[in-house]
């Protein structure tokens, strides 16, 4: 007889805690980090985080206001992101750069055409392609 193992140790219900305003806030800073590394426009951006540009520009200065449910996600989707490849990737800089490298993976179209299509499920898509190819764990 052979028995069962189970690999997903949490809890079936388990449901991690909610990003708090100061850890949205923290990832925020680090996105607007991030987008620069990755050479991206304040339009890039926005439409990453689904704001307006004038709103982030403003939020890119400074003045940062409430990030709701789907901002934390999406800035939760591209640190996880950003976090896959500083480990697939020993140079950072090849990392910065696969962003905009055509990929098969994706119809020959890049990581970040495929996040630029705006919705959160496209950031996730990214996230989970990396995660895979990582041996996500």
């Amino acid at each position: 007889m052979t028995a069962l193992v189970r690999i997903n140790t949490a809890p079936r219900d388990f449901v991690p805690a909610p990003i708090t305003d100061e850890e949205a806030a923290a990832m925020f800073r680090a996105a607007v980090n991030l987008f620069g590394v990755w050479g991206l426009t304040d339009d890039q951006a926005a439409t990453l985080l689904d704001l307006p540009v004038r709103t982030y520009r403003r939020w890119k200065a400074g003045e940062l206001g409430r990030i709701d449910r789907d901002g934390k996600a999406r800035l939760s989707n591209l640190m996880g992101i950003h976090k896959a490849l500083r480990l697939i990737f020993r140079e950072p800089q090849r990392g910065y750069s696969w962003i905009k490298s055509p990929n098969a993976a994706f119809a020959g179209r890049s990581a970040l055409d495929v996040m630029l299509a705006g919705d959160l499920t496209d950031l996730m898509r990214v996230r989970r392609y990396l995660d895979a190819e990582r041996g996500s764990w």
